[in-house]
């Protein structure tokens, strides 16, 4: 089945310069600051350890500045994310949950204060605004739902060598009491380690 990944999100803003100082502050990365005939203008975003991207800019939507709703960042830790962001000088929520338990409901119906008491994976969240008022949620995630990982990124070189050694290391322990001499196949057996220590199907 051809994948259909969503990559692009644009949001509406009537003052992008001031959505640009915005976005900048709390950490996304610019990767295009465009501009063409007519005022048309294409500032493009991406927020760290996203595979999604936020555009804003002059002529690139014609939906209400601010009304955009709902959108999910998430994180591994909704608490200290909240904090960051309050660091930065943006006005967040409380850590909140819903009353229901599995979404959280729309506006602030259903609004439960504090993380989940199990602090239940998907079930914590915190909502701020830009300055035209798009409003993002922070879902805390920190396992994923069976078949909801196809693909990993590591963020950095740092990660990527944790997870090598953590992989060389449990290697190491299959060779010395399962195999009993060197694993020429080793390449395999890595992979198919770091895909479970992932989350990946296999």
């Amino acid at each position: 089945m051809m994948e259909f990944k969503i990559e692009v999100l644009v949001l509406p803003v009537s003052d992008v310069d001031r959505a640009k100082d915005f976005y900048a502050r709390i950490g996304f990365r610019e990767d295009v600051d465009h501009s063409g005939p007519g005022g048309f203008r294409v500032v493009h975003f991406t927020p760290p350890g996203s595979a999604a991207s936020l555009i804003i800019g002059s002529g690139v939507t014609d939906a209400a500045p601010g009304s955009e709703r709902g959108v999910h960042l998430i994180v591994d830790d909704v608490v200290a994310a909240r904090a960051e962001l309050v660091a930065a000088g943006v006005e967040v929520s409380e850590v909140f949950h819903d009353a229901g338990g599995v979404f959280h409901h729309a506006g602030t119906a259903g609004r439960v204060a504090g993380p989940h008491p199990e602090r239940r994976s998907y079930g914590s969240f915190a909502s701020f605004a830009d300055p035209d008022g798009n409003v993002f949620v922070l879902q805390e995630v920190t396992v994923r739902g069976p078949g909801r990982i196809s693909h990993v990124v590591h963020r950095d070189a740092a990660e990527l060598e944790s997870a090598l050694r953590d992989a060389a290391a449990a290697h190491g322990k299959y060779e010395e009491k399962e195999l009993g001499h060197h694993d020429a196949d080793w390449p395999a057996w890595y992979a198919a380690h770091m895909a479970r220590a992932a989350g990946l199907d296999s």
